[in-house]
């Protein structure tokens, strides 16, 4: 089944990144000279996706505003002959692809996030990039999420991206384990069970989930079932262990040979802004420069 459909759930408060986040959402805050949700949609769109869902709430208006079009500033850029500066902003996702906005009434989890797309997925299986990480390539390698689409579209197995993480922050990340620990860039390994933010791990070598996921349309029943509590959200990965045992040799997961930067704190913002500027040649020297 070919993926074309990406759900991106914004509806988060950006609470670690208070107080730069109260009245900006966080998935506006710019890398470089693009905002966050920008370098998700892009790498979307470079993976295939023709439609782009997000889950939104009130409050969050700005970022469908960032994907309209802005006739009065265009117009300003135009007549003073700004046509580098006008070229940024125009078109900045190609008119073909579809743009959709549904909101999240009540913040019931990431699970619950993904409910809410149910009726525009339509019983196709898709993919959901959280916009709090940006993944950038390194040099003669590809797009993670086009590969493990194309995957995907083979093999049908529900796939989640991972990255090795340190010992120290595993508690920061849900984690996944296999029967062992051998894996290899850009391949796909059957998951054995996976646990959110544990306080310690068995295994020398760990592996998170970074916020890309290919789900099929099943995972829509397997959330319903989960009961939203006050204590207890409807959580994705509640979702994706039910249907590990319901399918233990269909989940797999994709080991990411992106830089990957969670965006969401404060020092993968930085870190990702470091990183994009660096690739800049007019920007090199200054950097090395304040990096002093």
């Amino acid at each position: 089944m070919k993926i074309k459909k990406a759900v991106i759930p914004v509806a988060g408060l950006g609470t670690r990144m208070l107080p730069a986040t109260k009245a900006i959402p966080k998935e506006l805050l710019p890398i470089y000279d693009k905002p966050l949700i920008q370098y998700v949609v892009e790498e979307a769109i470079d993976s295939g996706i023709e439609e782009i869902i997000f889950i939104t709430r009130s409050g969050k208006e700005a970022i469908e505003n960032h994907f309209d079009d802005n006739f009065e500033l265009e117009k300003s850029l135009k007549k003073r002959k700004k046509t580098k500066i006008l070229k940024s902003v125009q078109n900045i996702v190609d008119s073909k692809i579809n743009i959709i906005s549904i909101r999240q009434e009540e913040p019931k989890g990431l699970g619950h996030a993904i409910l809410c797309a149910e009726k525009i997925i339509n019983g196709d299986s898709f993919t959901v990039l959280l916009p709090d990480e940006i993944l950038l390539k390194k040099q003669n390698k590809n797009n993670d999420l086009k590969s493990m689409i194309r995957s995907y579209e083979i093999k049908n197995d529900l796939s989640i991206m991972v990255e090795e993480v340190k010992i120290e922050e595993i508690s920061n990340y849900g984690l996944v384990y296999f029967d062992d620990c051998a894996f290899r860039e850009n391949s796909l390994k059957n998951i054995k069970s996976i646990v959110e933010k544990p306080k310690s791990s068995p295994e020398k070598i760990n592996y998170r989930i970074i916020g890309r996921y290919i789900l099929p349309n099943e995972i829509f029943n397997i959330l319903k079932e989960i009961k939203f509590e006050k204590d207890k959200e409807i959580e994705l990965t509640e979702g994706i262990n039910k249907y590990l045992k319901l399918n233990p040799s269909s989940v797999n997961a994709y080991l990411s040979s992106s830089r990957i930067f969670d965006c969401g704190s404060k020092k993968g913002f930085i870190g990702a802004n470091i990183a994009v500027a660096a690739k800049k040649l007019d920007m090199q020297s200054y950097i090395q420069e304040i990096l002093k």
